[in-house]
């Protein structure tokens, strides 16, 4: 099948989504509906929309309902799937993935983004990384009155912020790599971060695609619930 980007991408959708619990006790987390669809769905349509047509689905809680929900769009993608008899963390299902030759695209499967993917492929070769992490900037508002305290023998206030806000880089979820990652990851758990721990660790090159557009990961009920009114929202502006 066409491959217009020449990339294949890797979905992790084995997780019990435990925080999200009772909801994942029925639903596997990735087939949690936002809209009229499940969030797996929306990412599915937009890597054939962009040029991706070989999918692979790492799977485990409840695979046979992500099975049945993906296949009926087999007629626009290849789709394989790789079982985990047991957890395997963000990064250990990529050993039994089978022929991981050429640049891939590795993401989680419970994001929801407009991240255009070819442009990330376009930057992630250009630098020569070895893995490229898209990045969001996250703003958070401390639900406190922040205290700065001059440390002393009598402590002394000096400044007072009340429910500051915080930005920081985040990790998005969705990753550019190299096949040569491959020579990092050990077999049985292992987690993204232990890997770009590693690669760090041996000096090999680790980059950040930026991206300010729209994400939303969809980790907690807190998160989910303020996916359902955002993506609401979004398409009615649409």
């Amino acid at each position: 099948m066409r491959n217009d980007l020449g990339v294949r991408a890797i979905i992790l959708a084995g997780g019990r989504g435990r925080r999200l619990e009772p909801y994942t006790s029925v639903l596997p987390k990735p087939l949690m509906p936002v809209g009229d669809r499940a969030i797996l769905e929306i990412t599915v349509d937009r890597l054939i929309e962009s040029g991706i047509s070989d999918i692979t689905l790492c799977v485990g809680h409840l695979a046979h309902l992500i099975e049945a929900v993906v296949n009926g769009r087999a007629r626009s993608a290849r789709f394989t799937y790789v079982r985990e008899d047991a957890p395997l963390g963000t990064a250990g299902p990529l050993r039994l993935v089978d022929d991981l030759t050429d640049t891939f695209l590795l993401m989680n499967g419970d994001l929801l983004t407009d991240l255009e993917f070819p442009e990330l492929i376009e930057a992630h070769r250009r630098a020569g990384n070895l893995v490229t992490i898209a990045t969001h900037e996250r703003r958070d508002t401390i639900d406190y009155g922040v205290l700065h305290v001059e440390e002393g023998e009598s402590p002394r206030l000096v400044r007072y912020e009340e429910k500051p806000e915080t930005s920081l880089t985040v990790s998005m979820g969705i990753y550019a790599m190299e096949p040569a990652v491959l020579e990092h990851i050990p077999l049985g758990y292992f987690d993204f971060p232990d890997l770009v721990r590693a690669l760090l660790d041996d000096g090999l090159r680790v980059g950040t695609f930026p991206f300010p557009g729209f994400w939303l990961d969809i980790g907690r009920r807190d998160d989910y619930e303020q996916a359902i009114k955002k993506w609401a929202g979004r398409n009615a502006d649409t």
